[in-house]
């Protein structure tokens, strides 16, 4: 390892690690393992033990290596096999009980097993053995694009040798060596670049903001405080690409003049962390954090701030106070923290997306990146695209694809051909957008006119079996349990809304809630100090807008159409449809269905406790859901 003083050091230092490389592919067969929380999580780590121990045993020259989450998280663990001079084949649902085959035909007789080989590549037709090099052959990558997330998956993130080789710090250096820190922000100003975090702020103007602020030391700030339920892009390129992270802080930092920053990042990623400090470590001892950064004077250094875990937090100014060793609760703005932030001296503050795309900016210019999407909406986006989807997993987009491409083309469409029925973007303080709104443009402006939000990036899908009452339920009860309570509309007005809620859908509900819930939202938008608050009544108000039948028919019939709320509804057993097949009666654990083989079935409403065992094995649609037959004693007791 040598101290980089100089930027062509740098760029020796990379060739000489691809040729390296290259020679490893043309000579020694390497296997890539997806070690990532979601791989992890799902046995890779496992899997790579007896990978290692099954080569050992053979005697195998081949080089096993960790990489991060490549997006599909649906598939993992994720096995790829690379031959030298032959493409990369990925495997999918690898198990360990699997190992010793793929290593018998694929790594000792060359032969690609296909009936392990993911299924999209077989079904597609794709021959494996020719054109399996790049994703872009699998549908879930065709309509992708992957800059932010160009290196998840792709290389070993624990190896900074690695991020260099693939152009890493090359933006950096090109920074630091060729431009003034204006032309810096000038660069990021007319690519076009919206901060990722949700706010859609113009990234190059905040920069400029705090570069043009009075006072110093100034500070860069990560915000990698991702609490949205089924949101993990952040966790992900952290885990997959820490040092595209650095490097992007860092280039900030030049151009906004700090000397350090701080990467908050919550303390429930344990992986990320550690990755994270191991790429700091790696990046003062190439001379690429630090004193004198490639001999051109300018110095920065970066700190690890782990959070507990407070979704506040990710507003910009509870993030602040956190680090300072404060409760994590907001201030009134201005000043704006590009004035007065961290200690009360200017700071910028980031998502990790954002600081992830600034190196490929800088280091390939404002035109090419302004190109990709729309015009006030450029770049491309990260998606957690989870729910009744699929394709589950990480997407990368251009701006400007449809919600309906994102939904079937990436994610494949409904699991069991169910109705798509919405999706919520922008996490739990975003908003759902119906069947009617599915060729909206992806992109700021876009999601905001039709109703719904960008947010950071969580998108969740939901089907014909979800209730849009207790959907919006779920994300308030999140929302107002997080809330700091510092201001009175947030924590005593998020409370009466989901009291309201829960009324509604425990069938108590009264006609004159859903002037309440408009009412309790409106207040709640107008006087909330921070944007958890002023978004709290987001879904609830979205999904009122959109499914408001759905409201009325609790309030109104008592009935939950998706039968979710209990106690609303009961499955009944259509004899016209009935074979008397028997699932239904298998998957029954409370001796609720009865009837003899061939002949229809029928339910015991005293005995059925409503799990939906039933509705979920039928294929024949011979379960459907009914208005719940109030018995006379429960009517007299209500009226009492």
């Amino acid at each position: 390892m040598t101290v980089l003083d100089n930027p062509e050091q740098l760029n020796d230092l990379r060739l000489s690690v691809l040729e390296h490389l290259n020679n490893r592919r043309a000579n020694q067969a390497v296997v890539l393992i997806g070690m990532g929380t979601c791989g992890i999580a799902a046995g890779a780590s496992e899997v790579a033990e007896a990978m290692r121990k099954e080569l050992a045993q053979r005697n195998l020259n081949v080089k096993v290596i960790g990489v991060g989450c490549i997006g599909m998280c649906v598939k993992e663990p994720l096995v790829d096999i690379q031959l030298p001079g032959r493409p990369r084949v990925t495997y999918a649902n690898v198990k360990t009980d699997m190992v010793p085959h793929l290593v018998e035909e694929h790594l000792v007789n060359g032969q690609i097993v296909k009936k392990l080989a993911l299924a999209q590549m077989v079904e597609d037709g794709i021959q494996p053995e020719q054109e399996l090099d790049t994703y872009q052959n699998l549908p879930f990558y065709r309509k992708q694009l992957r800059i932010a997330m160009r290196n998840c998956g792709m290389i070993n993130p624990e190896d900074i040798l690695e991020y260099i080789a693939a152009d890493g710090y090359q933006g950096l250096a090109k920074a630091l060596t060729s431009m003034e820190p204006d032309d810096v922000i000038e660069e990021m100003k007319d690519s076009g670049l919206r901060g990722r975090g949700g706010a859609g702020f113009l990234t190059g103007v905040k920069w400029e903001f705090c570069r043009r602020a009075r006072g110093t030391p100034k500070y860069v700030i990560c915000n990698a405080d991702e609490g949205d339920p089924g949101a993990f892009m952040d966790r992900s390129i952290l885990e997959g690409d820490p040092h595209a992270v650095i490097e992007g802080m860092t280039i900030a930092g030049y151009a906004i003049g700090a000397r350090d920053g701080y990467i908050y990042c919550r303390a429930e990623y344990p992986l990320a962390i550690q990755r994270l400090e191991k790429a700091i470590c790696q990046a003062h001892e190439y001379g690429l954090l630090g004193e004198n950064i490639l001999g051109t004077g300018f110095s920065f250094d970066l700190h690890l701030k782990e959070g507990a875990g407070a979704f506040v937090c990710g507003e910009e100014t509870a993030l602040i106070a956190s680090i300072e060793g404060k409760r994590g609760e907001p201030r009134p703005r201005p000043p704006f923290p590009a004035v007065s932030g961290l200690w009360g001296k200017p700071s910028n503050v980031n998502n990790v997306k954002s600081y992830s795309l600034t190196p490929q900016i800088i280091l390939n210019g404002a035109d090419w990146f302004s190109k990709i999407g729309t015009e006030k909406s450029t770049g491309t986006a990260v998606f957690a695209l989870t729910g009744k989807i699929k394709n589950t997993g990480l997407i990368e987009v251009p701006m400007g694809i449809t919600l309906r491409e994102i939904i079937y083309d990436v994610g494949g469409g409904m699991p069991r051909n169910k109705r798509f029925k919405a999706v919520q973007t922008g996490g739990p303080l975003g908003g759902c957008l119906p069947e009617s709104a599915l060729d909206t443009p992806v992109d700021f402006d876009s999601l905001t006119q039709a109703g719904a939000t960008m947010g950071s990036g969580g998108m969740i899908v939901v089907d014909q079996d979800t209730c849009m009452v207790e959907f919006a339920r779920y994300f308030l009860t999140f929302a107002s349990a997080e809330s700091c309570g510092k201001c009175v509309p947030c924590r005593i007005g998020g409370q009466r809304l989901l009291e309201v809620l829960t009324r509604i859908a425990e069938g108590k509900g009264r006609p004159e809630d859903l002037n309440e819930i408009e009412y309790i939202s409106t207040q709640m938008q107008q006087a909330s100090l921070c944007a958890l608050g002023q978004l709290t009544p987001g879904p609830v108000m979205a999904s009122l807008r959109f499914f408001r039948e759905e409201y009325e028919a609790h309030i109104r019939d008592h009935f939950c159409q998706a039968g979710v709320c209990k106690g609303m509804f009961q499955y009944e057993i259509d004899e016209v449809k009935c074979p008397g097949c028997g699932l239904c009666l298998k998957a029954c654990t409370s001796n609720a269905i009865i009837g003899e083989k061939k002949q229809p079935h029928v339910i015991n409403q005293v005995n059925c406790i409503q799990c939906g065992a039933c509705y979920e094995v039928c294929n024949l649609g011979a379960i459907h859901i009914s208005p719940r037959v109030v018995p006379l004693v429960e009517v007299e007791e209500a009226v009492d």
